[in-house]
């Protein structure tokens, strides 16, 4: 895709996916729910991709649901377009590779979901959190944002719509770092070369193991590592990074 709501683009093993409706503060809309399926479905699929960046064209991470897109849709048709968005945030959390979003500007709503499906954000000191479906008389955001704050602090933004600084937002963990403008770049090109430097089988297993154990009890989760470290013995590549950790030293 090299034009429409979801730009996409592979260089140097990084793919970045750019919600690209500056016009409408990034609001999500059908095209775009389309277009970070289909991205995403592209990135899990290139054997070259090592890394996924979430970005954002304009000011403005994600305003939100286009609320101009659902005036005159039936019930039929507002559900369906939900499920939409619904399967693009569900395509972004299942990558096996590491993704990031990184966001700058306002996160509402459906920008928050696309934002927690990712494994980590970096957000610049203009970022901001928000989750008004409640108090505009809907329902959405109510599931993964729990998981990362907790249910107090989901429940809080939810009933109140109360914009989440991106300060607190850090300290409450969903912001893992916070990066000036003029510094972004450059931090980016750092995190994106180490991870493209690591084995890949080696990160997409953490990833799975990571994920998964949270859905499990202390047990199983123990399982689904030692699963994970039969399949990375049998794959043999570990060899590889124990002797270049042996070099290095």
């Amino acid at each position: 895709m090299s034009a429409g709501a979801v730009l996409y683009a592979v260089a140097d093993a990084v793919a970045t996916l750019t919600l690209n409706r500056p016009e409408s503060r990034n609001a999500l809309n059908g095209a775009m729910c389309e277009g970070l399926l289909k991205a995403a479905v592209d990135a899990a699929a290139d054997e070259n991709v090592r890394v996924v960046l979430v970005r954002a064209n304009g000011s403005v991470f994600c305003a939100g649901a286009d609320l101009k897109e659902r005036q005159g849709m039936r019930e039929d048709e507002v559900r369906a377009r939900r499920l939409k968005a619904f399967a693009a945030y569900d395509a972004l959390e299942r990558l096996p590779l590491p993704t990031i979003a990184v966001v700058t500007g306002a996160a509402v709503g459906s920008g928050c979901e696309i934002a927690a499906a990712c494994d980590f954000i970096v957000a610049t000191p203009d970022a901001s959190f928000r989750t008004p479906e409640a108090l505009s008389g809907t329902v959405g955001a109510t599931q993964r944002l729990p998981r990362v704050l907790g249910k107090r602090l989901a429940k809080d933004l939810m009933f109140t719509g109360r914009k989440f600084a991106v300060e607190e937002a850090q300290r409450a963990g969903l912001v893992s770092r916070i990066v000036a403008a003029a510094e972004l770049e450059a931090a980016l090109a750092e995190i994106t070369q180490t991870i493209v430097a690591a084995p890949p089988g080696a990160l997409r297993l953490a990833k799975r193991c990571i994920d998964q154990g949270l859905e499990l009890d202390p047990k199983g989760a123990l399982a689904t590592e030692l699963l994970a470290i039969e399949e990375n013995l049998a794959r043999g590549d570990w060899r590889a990074g124990i002797g270049a950790f042996g070099e290095r030293r």
